[in-house]
Order: C-alpha cells, then sequence, then structure tokens
C-alpha cells in the first residue's frame, strides 16, 4: 500500500484514545457515584470515534448510558475505519469491486448463522448444566463423519438428508448416555470439586471420540456429496437483468452476489432449527421445564420437575446441534478427525461474545464473527495469508469482548454461585 500510513496512524489514533477513554471514564462514573456497568465500553467507543472531542463533554455531563450512546459512536468508528482503509488503498477489492464486497457480505451472513447454531448448543448446555464442555467440537465432526458413511460407504445412494436425521439421532442417544454414566455425579454431591470434573470429564471425551473416529476411519479428509443441486430458475425471460442462475455449482443473483450451494444449504438448515428450536423451548412444556431449571433449580424441583431429566436432555440436545452443524458442513469442507478444534473456539467466543445463556445472543454472535471473518479475508490480497488469519480475528474478538464488557453483547450480570440463564 502506497499510503498505508494513513491507515494506520487512524488506527494508532483510535485505539491511544479508546484505551484512555475505558480507562479515564469509568473513573469519572466512579467518582460521580454513577453506575459504571457499561462505562469502559462507552469511553472506549467515543474516544476511538470522537478522541478528546468527545471524551470532554462525556467526561464533563456524564449522561446515563443507553444503547445510543454504545451504538452511534461504535459505527462511527468502523466508518473511520474503512475509510481510512479505502484512502490507504483504494484499488483494493474491497474498495473497487461492489461485487466481491457483497459477496462477502453475504457468505460472512451464511456462515455466521451456521457459526450460530453450534454456539447455540454450547450455551444450552451452560445455561442448564452450568458446564463448558470441552467436547463440542467432536460432537460437530461426529455429525460430518456420521453424514459421510452414512451417505458414502454404508448405504451409497442414501439421501444425504437421511443421514443428517440419522446423525441427530445417534448424537442426541450418545450424548444422553454419556450425560448419565458421567456427569451425574456433578450435581449429586459425590464430587468434590465440580468445575474441574466437568473440564477433565468432557476434555476426556473430546480426546476419545477423535482418536476413536481416527482409529476407525483413518486420517484421510473426506467428504459428502452436495445434498441438493440448485435450479436453474429465470424469471421472467433469459433478458431479465434480474437472473438466477447456477455458475460452477454457485448460485448467482443480478450476476453480482456468488452464493456457495454447501453454504447455502447449511444456512436455511440452520435457520429452520434455529426456529424449531426456539417453538421447543418457548411453546412446549418441556423446553418450559428446561427454562424453569436453568433459572432457578429448587423453585423448578417443586414444580414438579426432574432436574436430572432436564440435565440429560440439556446435554444430548446441544451435543445434537453441534453434530448438526458438522452433518450439514461435511457437504462443503474436508473432513478430518481434527476437523472440530477451530469450530469449538469459535463456538467458545460466539459464546462470549453473545452473552452467557443468551440464546439471541449466541445466534447474533456467531453472524457477526462470521462478517468479521468475511471481511477479514477478503480485504488481504494474498489468499494464503487471508486464510491463515481467520483464527486470529475470533481472538481478537473475544479479548475485546472480555475487556469492553464481560457478560456480551445480550448478556447480563449474575449473583455469585449462579450460571447463564435464558433469555
Amino acid at each position: 500500500m502506497e499510503n498505508s500510513a494513513i491507515f494506520w496512524w487512524t488506527t494508532l489514533w483510535m485505539l491511544f484514545w479508546g484505551v484512555v477513554g475505558s480507562a479515564v471514564t469509568r473513573r469519572v462514573y466512579l467518582h460521580k457515584d454513577l453506575d459504571t456497568s457499561n462505562s469502559v465500553l462507552v469511553g472506549s467507543l467515543v474516544g476511538a470515534a470522537f478522541g478528546p472531542f468527545g471524551l470532554i463533554p462525556l467526561w464533563k455531563k456524564s449522561p446515563e448510558i443507553s444503547r445510543n450512546l454504545i451504538l452511534y459512536p461504535s459505527l462511527l468508528a468502523v466508518a473511520i475505519l474503512m475509510a481510512a482503509f479505502a484512502l490507504a488503498d483504494p484499488e483494493n477489492n474491497c474498495v473497487s469491486s461492489l461485487s466481491f464486497v457483497s459477496s462477502q457480505i453475504m457468505n460472512g451472513l451464511i456462515i455466521g448463522i451456521i457459526y450460530g447454531l453450534m454456539a447455540l448448543g454450547l450455551t444450552l448446555i451452560y445455561s442448564i448444566l452450568g458446564l463448558v464442555s470441552f467436547a463440542h467440537g467432536e460432537f460437530y465432526m461426529i455429525g460430518g463423519m456420521i453424514v459421510y458413511y452414512s451417505t458414502m460407504v454404508w448405504f451409497p445412494g442414501l439421501p444425504p438428508v437421511m443421514g443428517v436425521l440419522v446423525a441427530c439421532f445417534l448424537t442426541f442417544i450418545f450424548g444422553a448416555i454419556f450425560e448419565r454414566l458421567f456427569l451425574t455425579p456433578l450435581y449429586d454431591g459425590r464430587i468434590d470439586r465440580p468445575v474441574e470434573y466437568g473440564i477433565l470429564i468432557t476434555f476426556g471425551l473430546a480426546f476419545t471420540m477423535q482418536y476413536f473416529v481416527q482409529a476407525i476411519g483413518g486420517a484421510n479428509p473426506v467428504k459428502a456429496r452436495r445434498f441438493f443441486d440448485f435450479p436453474r430458475i429465470r424469471l421472467p425471460d433469459a433478458a431479465d437483468p434480474w437472473l438466477i442462475k447456477t455458475s460452477r455449482g454457485n448460485m448467482e443473483l443480478f450476476d453480482t452476489i456468488s452464493i456457495s450451494n454447501p453454504r447455502f444449504v447449511a444456512a436455511v438448515i440452520s435457520i429452520l432449527v434455529l426456529f424449531a428450536l426456539l417453538y421447543f423451548l418457548y411453546r412446549t412444556w418441556t423446553g418450559k421445564a428446561l427454562r424453569a431449571v436453568s433459572q432457578d433449580r429448587e423453585a423448578a424441583t417443586i414444580a414438579g420437575i426432574n432436574p436430572h431429566k432436564m440435565n440429560m436432555l440439556a446435554f444430548a440436545l446441544g451435543g445434537m446441534i453441534a453434530a448438526l452443524s458438522g452433518a450439514t458442513l461435511v457437504q462443503a469442507f474436508s473432513w478430518l478427525p481434527q476437523v472440530g478444534a477451530i469450530p469449538a473456539m469459535r463456538s467458545f467466543v460466539i459464546v462470549v461474545l453473545g452473552g452467557l445463556g443468551s440464546l439471541p445472543g449466541a445466534f447474533i454472535g456467531g453472524i457477526i464473527i462470521g462478517l468479521v471473518e468475511a471481511a477479514g479475508t477478503g480485504c488481504i490480497p494474498d489468499p494464503q495469508k487471508a486464510a491463515s488469519y481467520i483464527p486470529a480475528y475470533g481472538m481478537i474478538v473475544l479479548t475485546l469482548t472480555l475487556l469492553l464488557r464481560p457478560t456480551g453483547l445480550l448478556g447480563r450480570r449474575f449473583a455469585s454461585g449462579t450460571h447463564g440463564k435464558f433469555q
């Protein structure tokens, strides 16, 4: 970049005043005996967006922190960074090509929806059991492997949708059995240090699942066939500019936005599963029982709900959702026994970003991570470097979330000794 100094000086300016704003704003609000729960976040955003010209009025007036005070500075800060990047590298595809930007945004949304689905399972387990499952990535891997073997090896010609259903059924049963055998001691008083036990037992499960699959199927990458092909649609005739067509198996809208077939199918399935899960949790008796246990275990027990059964259901359902994410994506990526490591890491980042115990937060967090990754990979000219940087974007988002808003976007502070609740 010939003018890269513009971008880097702008970034350093925003970082400097963001740090100053986060440190000083909290002290100002403490000195005035005001609510400081979001003062660090607001101070950093106002400092990054306006510099001293926004921080000085903020410190003098110390207004009550509202959503607008968070939203507008954050949008302005992003706009400033985008403008600086455009001035620094006007030939970059992210600046000069509208079709490229549109495709990156669409693909970021699609992969973010899939990330959100996987994070929903982790949120569900944490909300009910108060346990972070370190085997979540391996359930994701198992789901993809079951679809591959059931449709390509065991029963060639089996419809892929049937393979997905088989993966969901088997992982649900496996999760329920594991919870009954190994997690019951967590909440019946037989374990002195339940947190450490939960970490070790789920990590052991992940280790066992990964190397069991590698021992049985080998370490060679596998991939399932596409679930569906896009139809060729011309509305109303071939001369129209708003043509929906297929090109190399992808869907193109207006010759501008290119959408990957496997990812699009996986995103549609994820949205359908999300609506089904929300209906189950908020409209059925069992779903309401799960929410009741997440909010107050003792009160739910008095009301006649068996919390042990809810624990089993939550772990089995969470593992099944992770397996479903893998089952829908095995058509898009090469599958290995180690494939679940990075998705599991993304799930942890998304859960923290969205807020522990928040189902909408998990889904929104997934979309944000998908968009950040799409922007990061698309705006780096070297494809190899862009791909190697993908895990770093999630770690940057995680670090900023823990520093600026530890409760996440839609999370709430909980009393000591409690864990996340459904929102």
